[in-house]
């Protein structure tokens, strides 16, 4: 299993924090490794709300349909995605500090069928890729 950790401070209240963040149509924004993002669900993002993206890994244009499957307002959500290919859990937190908020994600990606094989691979591309994307949510959130 590939996993991912990263904390990023700030300027934003949390309340602003999450609602960008829980959209995560916004991923194309912050994550170059996202090529294309769109929310699928109608209504308010929240529980069940799915979002189909399309990432580049490795060269490759993976589409992936994550669902919300835990969302806990200005505190915390999960995103669920699974193909045959892999199984992906971003779990993000949110803290409110001093300067604003600090924004914690978590990534967990599970490679599947043959494609467990490549597992450790798969694992030092992942830090590459979540290095990326830590540095554009460092930018758009302190916008």
């Amino acid at each position: 299993m590939a996993r991912y950790r990263t904390t990023v401070s700030s300027k934003w209240d949390v309340n602003t924090a999450f609602c960008y963040m829980s959209d995560f149509s916004n991923s194309a924004t912050w994550d170059p490794g996202v090529t294309s993002a769109k929310k699928t669900s109608t209504g308010e993002v929240g529980l069940g709300t799915k979002f189909e993206l399309i990432a580049n890994f490795n060269g490759r244009q993976l589409p992936l349909t994550y669902e919300v499957t835990a969302f806990d307002p200005s505190r915390r959500f999960v995103l669920r995605a699974e193909t045959s290919m892999v199984l992906s859990i971003d779990e993000v937190t949110f803290t409110s500090t001093a300067q604003g908020t600090d924004v914690s994600y978590n990534a967990d990606l599970r490679t599947r069928g043959w494609y467990r094989l490549a597992a450790p691979v798969v694992a030092v591309m992942f830090k590459g890729v979540g290095d990326k994307a830590r540095a554009g949510l460092q930018r758009e959130l302190n916008v």
